[in-house]
């Protein structure tokens, strides 16, 4: 599977969930890659701005779209990657602002 073809896969589906992908298409291309290698490489969809530990419980949290995508929709526009915005963030009604990561420090794989 193709970046581009994840793309028209997840959009439908995802949109119905109230995620919008990034309008920066070249941008939202290379973190859909970056899903995918995750996936030929793990097994599952885990985040592509994220390190994975391959133990998929102890994953869980940041498959994407993580457990902290909403939140960080709802708080700053934009999911910590920027994969998945807000409608407001892609008129540019908010501006691009850093994400801080929610992910709690014991979970990141050093």
């Amino acid at each position: 599977m193709t970046a581009e073809e994840l793309y028209n896969k997840l959009k439908t589906v995802q949109e119905k969930r109230g995620l919008i992908f990034n309008k920066d298409r070249l941008r939202t291309l290379e973190l859909l890659d970056g899903l995918l290698v995750n996936k030929e490489r793990y097994g599952y969809l885990s985040c592509p701005c994220r390190v994975a530990s391959g133990n998929l419980q102890h994953d869980r949290d940041i498959i994407c779209p993580c457990l902290y995508c909403q939140p960080d929709i709802e708080e700053f526009g934009s999911c910590y990657c920027g994969l998945y915005v807000s409608r407001e963030w892609n008129e540019g009604v908010i501006d691009p602002v850093y994400v801080p990561e929610r992910r709690p420090p014991e979970k990141t794989v050093f």
